[in-house]
């Protein structure tokens, strides 16, 4: 492969490999909502039902 046959771009990716990197970033968001969802449950449950009764 010559240079001038490279995309200006960068890297042309093929079906299989843009598919693939399109599960693994699903993963990867999947991943991180999941620990999101995680530390708000936990944090929840540390402040416990004195949250409903404070003053504001």
């Amino acid at each position: 492969m010559s240079a001038s046959e490279t995309p200006p771009g960068g890297v042309r990716l093929t079906p299989e490999e843009k598919q693939r990197q399109n599960k693994r970033s699903r993963a990867i968001g999947y991943a991180i909502a999941g620990l999101c969802l995680l530390f708000y449950v936990i944090t929840v449950f540390k402040m416990g039902p004195a949250i409903m009764s404070r003053s504001l």
